[in-house]
């Protein structure tokens, strides 16, 4: 692991100046604070602004750019006015990293940086992960699949740096809570942080409230599901759910999955080999 930090301090350290694609989550903030140690004011960060995005991790990422003294640049972006994002696609994180790239190659080119970066490490490559594309497309270089990190050394390496942000719970955008092919709306996104919100404040740390029109479907680590049998707890979650603006509340008994919804695509190639994803 200490091989393979020294590894991606020399690869930034060979680009110069940098912009890094910012979201404050684990892997964006460990790679900005290794890289303000090697490039020092040779770094930008840049975070859009989206409705999609979950609650607090702009918050987050102001307060880490400004612990790691680096310039911080913050576009707002609108994912559902991006033609076709909306629909709700297979490839939708294909529209929406290809728009932040858009955003991250005009900046940079503004302040005169030549490499943009982002946070993918080792594990992302054998996820189903479209915006990957977008990233080839656009030239933006992966440094932590570079220096061969995966996502448990990166979180360990965070802990060893003190960033508050090793343990934090994976927070992929609130889009992704949407099975494919149904619309993505502002109200929904709406109501479906509503309703996480109030599962975190009842002490439901990682979870995810997949949309399913009027059904939520909650889930939870497996450790967690025994919690729903406690009628207090139970009532409070159906209460805070209905009054998010879902009719009925669920609880998925298989656990919390990263990236469930990706399921109904492979039993939809299981069906039709043909499918474009």
């Amino acid at each position: 692991m200490d091989e393979k930090l020294d590894i991606l301090r020399s690869l930034l350290s060979g680009m110069g100046r940098v912009l890094v694609a910012f979201s404050g989550g684990v892997d964006s903030s460990f790679l900005l604070c290794v890289a303000a140690q090697v490039l020092g004011d040779g770094v930008v960060a840049l975070t859009t602004r989206s409705p999609t995005a979950v609650d607090g991790d702009h918050e987050l990422s102001l307060k880490l750019a400004e612990q790691f003294g680096v310039q911080h640049v913050v576009v707002d972006a609108d994912e559902l006015q991006i033609p076709g994002y909306s629909a709700n696609p297979s490839n939708r994180c294909y529209f929406c990293k290809d728009n932040l790239y858009k955003v991250c190659n005009a900046e940079a080119q503004k302040l005169g940086i030549n490499f943009i970066v982002d946070g993918v490490n080792l594990d992302d490559l054998g996820d189903y992960r479209p915006g990957l594309t977008a990233a080839n497309e656009r030239a933006v270089r992966h440094p932590l699949v570079e220096a061969k990190l995966t996502k448990a050394e990166i979180r360990e390496l965070s802990r060893r740096f003190d960033l508050s942000t090793w343990d934090k719970p994976s927070s992929p955008c609130l889009s992704s809570r949407f099975p494919y092919g149904t619309a993505i709306t502002l109200a929904g996104l709406e109501k479906v942080a509503t309703a996480e919100k109030a599962l975190h404040q009842l002490g439901f740390v990682e979870c995810r409230v997949r949309y399913h029109e009027q059904v939520a479907r909650i889930e939870v680590p497996e450790s967690q599901l025994a919690r729903f049998v406690d009628p207090v707890v139970r009532k409070a979650v159906v209460e805070a759910l209905r009054s998010s603006g879902f009719l009925y509340v669920t609880i998925d008994l298989q656990g919390f999955r990263s990236g469930s919804l990706n399921e109904a695509l492979a039993l939809d190639q299981t069906k039709n080999p043909t499918l474009v994803r």
